[in-house]
């Protein structure tokens, strides 16, 4: 396999990278270094990468970037690269959210027309649902996106499944639900919270708390990812969820527990856009992808602990 994977120094996309390059893969990384957090981060998330001979990375943004000769010899795109967060998307923000998760997305489908790749497997989002769904809640319920992120990312994979349609562009959606681990991005409540229980700051919580979620461990989110890419049908749209639907106040309790920190809630109202219960049916994903999560949220959470630990060490 020959991959492109665009956002290859963000979060996920990093890890997808090194896991790919881990089976013997080769990689061209893109990423533009969107200013939605410090770049120091990012680039320590790519720092491994950069010391791999069959890894290529490109300082661009995808419409700037010349996917002809990109794409000549790449057999499998992964396109995770968006501008994420909810809370950020309203206002005169949401230009910023047009232009780097559906132009982009278009622009790089539009590149694929005429290239034989075997997938092109997108990130989408459990944002998508919005607070209307059923829970569990299947690929085929009607969404309802309540935040203009998740309109975007919506939009973008209408555009996936539209050029998969009419072009026969091999596309794959993955919806991913609440992905935490290592390398999380600062916004993110699990860096939030852990960070402030460390430094014994307050945390700042939006609701009271009894709000759930399905927490999907990163390394997970990335086999789902992986699997997508060699076994996922095009055209087909699946949630990638851990299996692990807490509240937010139980996972509290996980951290002070294992931070042997008592945490200082400065409560504040429920932010727009934010939706009450996430939970995935991720059985489409057992039978097409072999799917199944492996990380419990205690693990998991363990392991973003010692990942900031590290982290602040450091600093």
């Amino acid at each position: 396999m020959k991959a492109l994977v665009t956002g290859t120094a963000g979060f996920i996309g990093s890890h997808l990278s090194e896991r790919l390059l881990e089976h013997g893969h080769s990689v061209i990384g893109i990423d533009s270094f969107t200013d939605y957090y410090p770049r120091e981060i990012k680039e320590t998330n790519l720092s491994s990468l950069r010391t791999a001979s069959n890894f290529e990375f490109l300082e661009t943004s995808i419409e700037a970037a010349p996917l002809k000769d990109v794409l000549a010899d790449v057999t499998h795109v992964f396109h995770l690269a968006a501008q994420a967060g909810v809370r950020k998307s309203w206002g005169n923000d949401f230009a910023v959210y047009t232009s780097l998760n559906v132009d982009a997305t278009q622009h790089l489908l539009e590149a694929c027309i005429n290239a034989d790749i075997e997938r092109l497997v997108y990130a989408s989002s459990s944002s998508i649902y919005g607070d209307g769904a059923r829970i569990p809640t299947r690929e085929d319920e009607r969404p309802q996106p309540l935040s203009p992120y998740g309109v975007t990312k919506l939009a973008a994979e209408h555009l996936c499944m539209l050029y998969h349609a009419n072009h026969g562009v091999p596309t794959v959606a993955v919806r991913y639900f609440t992905v935490y681990g290592p390398r999380q991005r600062p916004d993110m409540a699990f860096n939030r919270f852990l960070r402030a229980l460390i430094l014994k700051q307050p945390i700042t919580l939006y609701g009271r708390g009894d709000q759930t979620r399905d927490f999907t461990f990163v390394e997970d989110a990335v086999s789902a990812t992986m699997m997508a890419g060699t076994t996922g049908h095009p055209g087909t749209a699946y949630n990638i969820g851990g299996g692990s639907r807490v509240s937010i106040n139980d996972v509290l309790d996980v951290m002070q527990k294992m931070t042997k920190q008592t945490a200082n809630i400065k409560y504040h109202d429920t932010q727009l856009g934010d939706v009450k219960d996430t939970y995935a049916d991720t059985t489409l994903a057992q039978n097409h992808l072999s799917f199944s999560p492996r990380v419990q949220l205690q693990d998991g959470i363990l392991a973003e602990y010692q990942w900031l630990l590290s982290t602040l060490t450091h600093d």
